[in-house]
């Protein structure tokens, strides 16, 4: 069976996170072991949060643990999410560096979660550069924001062609994949978003319609798809076409019950079979 070491946030009411990228990859038959960054109440979007932050040493010690089970060895991958700080980041490469070691294998997916449209950059200072020189060149998959992968690839991207060299920019940092999320090209309808799957000198891309909802978690779970279908076919296009269509047709019931929280369980099928696909092009 397929396990997946997941370092994340976490929330007890709603879906951020582990809280967003834990149960997608059990309901695909996958062992996870989430640790936790941090456990709040529910995610800041509201405004008021309790609970706390963990710091890079609970992470190791937590690992540490796990290790002594003697099942390191049967890791096949890490993902990580947004971190609080460089601390935990570091913590998060050590951990990946450790799996690798009882399992050569093994792979690191890294969601170099810094900024977004409309908002800037909204991590710690000190948190983008860590991504760009440190965990994102340790990774083999990172799954940036159109947004983000413009700043690691120090570029501002418009024409498809612009994103496929800065995808091929971050790639040769070092991740042999790079799914690029919320894509907004010159050449994308109005009513639609686009994701773009860079593997191998190859680009494929997946269009669907733009929907109006506003939740988070959902870039979480669609990092959390993406990896599980790549762990399975080692395809960048057979995991793009799979993750999109499971995210779609989450977001289009989300969208429907007018929840402010994505339905990750009540939408759950989704994940396994898909209401509606989309064409995967190779661009």
């Amino acid at each position: 069976m397929t396990a997946v070491l997941s370092i994340q946030s976490h929330v007890a009411y709603g879906h951020v996170g582990n809280s967003s990228a834990v149960f997608p990859l059990q309901r695909l038959g996958i062992e996870v072991w989430p640790i936790h960054t941090v456990q709040f109440s529910n995610h800041t979007g509201y405004g008021e949060w309790t609970g706390r932050v963990y710091d890079g040493q609970s992470i190791d010690e937590l690992v540490q643990g796990i290790s002594a089970r003697g099942v390191l060895g049967g890791c096949d991958a890490v993902l990580s999410g947004y971190l609080g700080s460089a601390d935990i980041g570091h913590a998060v490469v050590g951990t990946v560096a450790r799996v690798r070691a009882a399992n050569p294998q093994a792979v690191y997916c890294c969601d170099p979660v810094i900024g977004d449209v409309g908002r800037g950059v909204f991590v710690r200072p000190g948190i983008e550069e860590f991504m760009r020189e440190v965990a994102v060149p340790a990774a083999d998959v990172v799954t940036p924001n159109h947004y983000e992968l413009d700043l690691l690839s120090g570029t501002t991207t418009r024409s498809l062609a612009s994103v496929k060299d800065a995808a091929a920019a971050v790639q040769a940092l070092g991740p042999r994949v790079v799914l690029t999320t919320s894509l907004v090209a010159e050449d994308t309808p109005a009513d639609a978003v686009d994701l773009l799957a860079s593997e191998g000198g190859r680009h494929w891309r997946v269009r669907t319609p733009r929907l109006d909802v506003a939740v988070n978690g959902a870039g979480d779970a669609i990092a959390a798809l993406f990896l599980a279908h790549w762990l399975r076919t080692r395809s960048a296009a057979d995991a793009l076409g799979r993750a999109a269509a499971s995210v779609f047709g989450l977001l289009q019931r989300t969208e429907d019950a007018r929840s402010r929280e994505i339905l990750l369980v009540s939408a759950q099928e989704e994940f396994v079979t898909p209401s509606r696909t989309f064409a995967v092009d190779e661009v």
